[in-house]
C-alpha cells in the first residue's frame, strides 16, 4: 500500500512538473526567444534533476548519500558559458533547474510545490515580458577613431544608436584608430524615427532634379 502511495505520489510530481517546464518552454521561452536548441536542454535538465531528486528522496542511507554527491556533481558540471548564452537564456537555465528541484522533493506537498513552482512561472514571464524596458538594446560597436573624451563619445554614439546608457571599452587600437565598446543604448521612439525619415524624404527629393525631355519638332 505505502509503494502505491509513493508511486502515486511520485507521479503527480512528475506530471506538475512536466506541465510547469512545459509552460516554461513553450508558452513563454520559445515564443519570445526562438532558440531552438536551447528547448531540448531546458527540457533534459529538469527532467534529468527531477529524476536524481525524487531518487534521492526514496533511497535512503547510503544509497541516499551516493546520490547527494551525484546531483552536486551534475550541478558542478554544467557551465554555462556568457559568450555564448544571454543572461535571459541563464536565468530560465536556473529556472527550469529550481522546477525540477522543488517538484522532485517527495517530502515536500503538492500543493506547495505547485505554489511555488507557480510564484516561478510568473515572475519569469514578468522579467522577461518584452514590454519591460522593450527599447533598451546591447550592441557591441567598432568606431573608426579613439575618443579620449566622455562627452564627444556619447555624443557619436547618440547619433549613430540612440541614447547610449552605459558602455565597456572592449579593445582600443591606436595603430588602426579604432575603438570596440559593448553598448547599453534606448533606441529612440518610433515617432522621432519616421520624423527623421520624413525629413530626409523631403531633403532627398527637392535634392533631385527632374530629367529634361527635348521637345520634339513635327
Amino acid at each position: 500500500m505505502d509503494s502505491t502511495l509513493n508511486l502515486s505520489a511520485l507521479g503527480a510530481h512528475l506530471g506538475l512538473d512536466l506541465a510547469a517546464v512545459s509552460v516554461l518552454t513553450f508558452g513563454v521561452f520559445y515564443p519570445r526567444h526562438r532558440r531552438r536548441e536551447l528547448v531540448p536542454a531546458y527540457l533534459a535538465l529538469n527532467v534529468a534533476l527531477f529524476a536524481v531528486v525524487a531518487g534521492l528522496g526514496t533511497v535512503g542511507g547510503d544509497g541516499g548519500l551516493a546520490l547527494g554527491f551525484g546531483l552536486f556533481g551534475v550541478l558542478s558540471i554544467v557551465r554555462l558559458r556568457s559568450d555564448a548564452l544571454q543572461h535571459q537564456e541563464v536565468a530560465y537555465y536556473f529556472i527550469t533547474l529550481v522546477l525540477g528541484l522543488l517538484c522532485g522533493l517527495p517530502a515536500l506537498g503538492l500543493p506547495v510545490a505547485a505554489l511555488l513552482s507557480g510564484v516561478l512561472l510568473v515572475v519569469m514571464y514578468g522579467a522577461d515580458h518584452p514590454r519591460l524596458f522593450a527599447r533598451d538594446r546591447r550592441a557591441v560597436v567598432t568606431l573608426d577613431a579613439v575618443y579620449r573624451e566622455e562627452g564627444a563619445l556619447r555624443a557619436e554614439l547618440a547619433r549613430r544608436l540612440g541614447e547610449p546608457l552605459g558602455w565597456t571599452v572592449q579593445e582600443v587600437d591606436y595603430v588602426r584608430d579604432l575603438m570596440v565598446l559593448e553598448v547599453r543604448f534606448r533606441q529612440p521612439e518610433p515617432s522621432v524615427r519616421r520624423g527623421e525619415l520624413s525629413i530626409r524624404r523631403r531633403t532627398t527629393r527637392s535634392r533631385t532634379i527632374a530629367p529634361s525631355h527635348p521637345k520634339e519638332t513635327v
